[in-house]
């Protein structure tokens, strides 16, 4: 389940590129569905985006073209109107990981979003109980525990 839509503050710069100008933000956006849209309100217009966070980096693509007057660096407002995505740890893998000794507070962050991604993303039982085991096996061992 999503939280309610968001409106945050992001700064960024215009980059040209081959299929025109892509706005690239200063900060990578954490914790948001992403390959989404959403909108950019810059300078007094609001321009519609596509979402694209890879890596480390986020990059909003306009979907209509852009005001001839945009700064080269910017502040402005990204309103997602999907929301924020949960951070939730699952039972059945947070179950699944107690009873295999494994760590799940060892997963940084981008590995936790992959994780729940990758888990939430399976499309029948089988293959999310395969998903479970293949997250859980990749986990260390709980400290004081023998390898």
């Amino acid at each position: 389940m999503l939280n309610p839509p968001r409106s945050l503050p992001v700064r960024g710069r215009t980059v040209p590129a081959a299929t025109g100008l892509l706005l690239v933000l200063e900060d990578r956006l954490e914790g948001h569905d992403t390959f989404l849209t959403g909108t950019l309100t810059l300078d007094g217009h609001d321009i519609p985006v596509r979402i694209t966070t890879l890596d480390d980096s986020t990059t909003l693509q306009p979907t209509q073209p852009l005001p001839d007057d945009l700064p080269e660096q910017w502040s402005a407002t990204l309103h997602l109107g999907h929301g924020q995505r949960p951070r939730d740890i699952p039972d059945d893998l947070r179950a699944t990981a107690h009873a295999s000794r494994r760590d799940l507070d060892a997963l940084d962050d981008a590995e936790l979003r992959y994780a729940l991604t990758f888990l939430g993303e399976a499309t029948t039982p089988a293959i999310r109980t395969d998903r479970l085991t293949a997250i859980v096996t990749g986990l260390p061992t709980l400290e004081g525990d023998p390898e």
